[in-house]
């Protein structure tokens, strides 16, 4: 966005409220740009239509990724923290658990359909519903989960959050795990805990 700082000396400072916060204005944006290259791509002609194929299955592949690593970093570091500090903390932390599961679902099966042609109509229309389920998952952590973050320490408390949380991410699978899928393995494991141990790992080197 706009007027965003993303220099090196910016994102060594950046609190973890401010990082989460910036990821999610990433994530809408990705969003968006799917949407706008398979919109794009279906140009009623011959010319252009691989291209905006190509364009859409890109973008798509970029939003898989940072949400895989955003869900892996608030899986690993932010529900943890929330379950304490927020009063419902709980009940609060499974819901946004379950809403990651059904996201983690979603991507697999947009995975397997189509941008293009005569598949672009259905992914679409599940796009759009992932968009908004996504979008009502990031208000609730936005509302819920920030203010204790924002609350929960002094500026370098919540910068050593922001590293633990890039941490987490630099460790992160670049899709989710069958497990997010019905049948796919332990269906009450959310589709980002296989990478619990690799996060822990780097999180111990971060404070060497």
């Amino acid at each position: 966005m706009a007027g965003r700082d993303t220099s090196p000396g910016a994102v060594a400072e950046e609190d973890v409220v401010a990082l989460l916060t910036r990821r999610h204005d990433e994530i809408r944006e990705l969003f968006a740009a799917v949407e706008n290259a398979a919109v794009g791509g279906d140009s009623g002609g011959d010319s252009g239509g691989d291209s905006g194929d190509d364009e859409c299955r890109a973008a798509f592949r970029r939003l898989v990724r940072l949400l895989t690593a955003h869900e892996t970093a608030e899986e690993e570091i932010v529900h943890p923290y929330a379950r304490g500090a927020v009063e419902g903390g709980e009940e609060i932390v499974a819901a946004r658990l379950e809403e990651e599961r059904q996201t983690g679902r979603a991507l697999l099966r947009l995975e397997s359909m189509d941008c293009a042609g005569d598949g672009r109509a259905a992914f679409l229309r599940e796009f759009a519903a992932l968009r908004e389920e996504t979008e009502a998952h990031t208000r609730a952590e936005e509302r819920y989960e920030f203010p204790p973050l924002e609350a929960g320490g002094d500026p370098e408390w919540r910068r050593a959050m922001a590293q633990a949380v890039r941490a987490a991410e630099s460790v992160a699978p670049a899709r989710p795990y069958p497990a997010a899928v019905p049948g796919g393995g332990d269906a009450a494991a959310g589709p980002f805990a296989a990478v619990v141990d690799r996060a822990r790992g780097a999180l111990r080197r971060e404070e060497r």
